[in-house]
């Protein structure tokens, strides 16, 4: 389907996908951010959910949605070079109007083979990728800026740099040259299931179905966990879907005893009615005042001034700074 509607143009096909993935995220992003956001909508039932019991500003937020727009902008540039090489034969990517009834390429059972090696491989480049922004400073100078997001909302699931965002649709170009892959898959694998699964992480609640203590996948917490704690040399829960990657290697995952899931702090009895009648829910009305959108700084992506709450040493609060160098240094 992509082969067939995507312009000949590269440029009028980079600016089509923008256009697509900007429409997409927004307003799946808005609509999970309305309904455990909005001010009138946050009730005590949800609340008790939410990993961190505070709520970002409306500032934080807005920077969301700037760095979310730089983000897509970066993250469309891979799927467009790999849409002109397949349409001049010079990828092994390839479309078929009906990926189901594709007998040549195996049919559904040839679809499902194809989603689950994106979701495993791309799994995997995603966790190792991550980790080296955690683990070397160069790479943690892209990334940090994504940690600014310490308590993130669902706009925050792309909110990344550029470098990062480039490498982590990189795999929608390098895939489709090593091995024969349907590009509507892989779109749709990317573009729906894993956005729909990073707004998840990225959501700031939790919930009973998928407990912080299951064995097998990344939860709401776990990422949470990571936005707020894990700094240049703490790579803890870098996955985004297996819990695997992170079991495997050393100081991945954050210690058991110190968890702080929903389900451990409601335990403790820390999400009762009276904590609640304690909250400030901002007003995020004012997201839809476009003059909001116009003050000095609001388009620079760190116009917000929000505190982190997590535990951290003075040391490691340099290195988590979004607005200074890997050894410390202020960054002009």
């Amino acid at each position: 389907m992509l082969c067939e509607f995507s312009p000949s143009s590269f440029l009028s096909t980079w600016l089509l996908l923008t256009a697509i993935g900007f429409s997409i995220v927004m307003v799946s992003s808005s609509i999970v951010f309305y309904h455990y956001y909005w001010k009138n909508m946050v009730t005590f039932e949800k609340w008790k959910w939410k990993t961190n019991p505070k709520f970002p500003s409306p500032e934080k937020v807005r920077d969301e949605i700037v760095q979310t727009a730089k983000g897509i902008y970066t993250a469309t540039i891979p799927p467009t070079i790999s849409i002109y090489l397949s349409q001049t034969g010079k990828s092994k990517a390839y479309c078929s109007g009906n990926p189901l009834t594709d007998s040549d390429h195996g049919g559904a059972m040839g679809v499902l083979i194809q989603f689950l090696l994106i979701v495993i491989v791309s799994d995997f480049w995603e966790w190792g990728y991550h980790r080296l922004g955690h683990v070397y400073p160069r790479f943690w100078n892209f990334h940090k800026h994504h940690h600014v997001f310490f308590n993130p909302s669902p706009f925050a699931v792309i909110a990344d740099e550029y470098v990062d965002q480039f490498f982590r649709a990189l795999p929608l170009l390098v895939f489709p040259m090593i091995v024969p892959i349907n590009m509507d898959i892989m779109f749709f694998t990317y573009g729906a299931f894993f956005y729909a699964y990073g707004i998840y992480l990225h959501w700031g609640y939790e919930t009973p179905y998928l407990s912080a203590h299951n064995p097998i996948f990344n939860s709401a917490y776990h990422h949470y966990l990571h936005h707020a704690k894990a700094i240049l040399g703490k790579p803890y829960h870098t996955g985004f879907f297996f819990k695997i990657w992170d079991n495997c290697v050393s100081g991945g995952v954050y210690p058991i005893e110190k968890c702080f899931c929903v389900q451990c702090e409601q335990k403790k009895g820390k999400r009762s009615e009276e904590a609640f009648k304690k909250v400030v829910v901002p007003d995020y009305s004012v997201l839809l005042n476009w003059r909001f959108w116009m003050g000095r700084g609001a388009l620079s992506g760190t116009s917000a001034s929000d505190e982190n709450i997590a535990e951290l040493t003075e040391e490691e609060k340099v290195f988590a700074s979004a607005k200074r160098g890997a050894g410390g240094k202020k960054v002009n």
